[in-house]
């Protein structure tokens, strides 16, 4: 099957919203086994440099099943809040069953933790509703990067933290000539014959061809009003942390 091709913003929305409701239930486990696990080391340090402080109130963008979200939650105490969004109602089940399970286990999150259905192109908060926005491997999934950006700036106080874990494209030459054999080959192929989905492991290396490098979002960033934007390679660049934060000044 080709790449598939999107004539509006609409029909690749419907189309990210299929692929990742069909593999919500493997996601987890896909996630760890085809990154190695090394996805979990890249989002412990997502979160050390975000500096998160108790009884903040963040937003998890593009939550999917949830896991960066509670991670934040374990960070900031009883009075704190994460609010995850996400615009598959699949992605978000799983996500509530981990709370709930949490709860029973009696290990729930210190914060309070919310999931709501919603769309990263159209954030349904206020202005300065939040203390910081993440996003996690989901930004070269919407429509309109430039506007998701200056959308998770609006719902941000001043002072407040826009950050995002990507995959990116590797620097090294020679890593990033094996990694892209086994990014568009080998990855898909594994999928298909575990979970019988090539199609939709196969638009994850598709998605990353598609986006933009580390250097470019961080031009993005600072278009979109973020200040002092920091990047972060990791593993060679096969991944980037970026954070910038919304100004300060009155009048901005």
């Amino acid at each position: 099957m080709g790449a598939p091709t999107f004539r509006t913003p609409e029909e690749k929305k419907a189309y990210v919203r299929r692929v990742f409701g069909s593999i919500a239930p493997w996601y987890d486990f896909f996630n760890t086994l085809l990154s190695f696990g090394t996805h979990k080391l890249w989002r412990r340090r997502f979160l050390r440099e975000l500096r998160l402080t108790p009884g903040m109130r963040v937003l998890d963008l593009a939550t999917g099943t949830g896991d960066l979200a509670l991670a934040v939650a374990r960070r900031l105490g009883p009075e704190g809040e994460v609010v995850g969004v996400d615009l598959s109602p699949e992605m978000l089940s799983i996500a509530r069953e981990k709370v709930a399970r949490l709860r029973e286990s009696g290990r729930a999150p210190l914060a309070r933790v919310e999931f709501r259905e919603g769309e990263a192109e159209r954030l349904p908060f206020p202005d300065a509703a939040f203390d910081g926005a993440t996003i996690g491997f989901a930004l070269r999934n919407v429509t309109d990067v430039p506007h998701v950006l200056r959308e998770m700036r609006r719902v941000v106080r001043p002072g407040g933290f826009v950050a995002s874990l990507e995959l990116s494209h590797p620097y090294l030459w020679g890593f990033r000539q094996v990694y892209g054999v086994y990014f568009e080959r080998v990855l898909p192929w594994i999928a298909d014959r575990i979970a019988g989905r090539y199609e939709e492991y196969a638009w994850l290396p598709e998605s990353l061809k598609r986006f933009i490098d580390a250097e470019t979002l961080r031009r993005l960033f600072e278009e979109a009003g973020l200040e002092r934007v920091r990047v972060i390679p990791l593993t060679f660049g096969v991944a980037a942390i970026h954070i910038g934060y919304r100004p300060e000044e009155p009048g901005e």
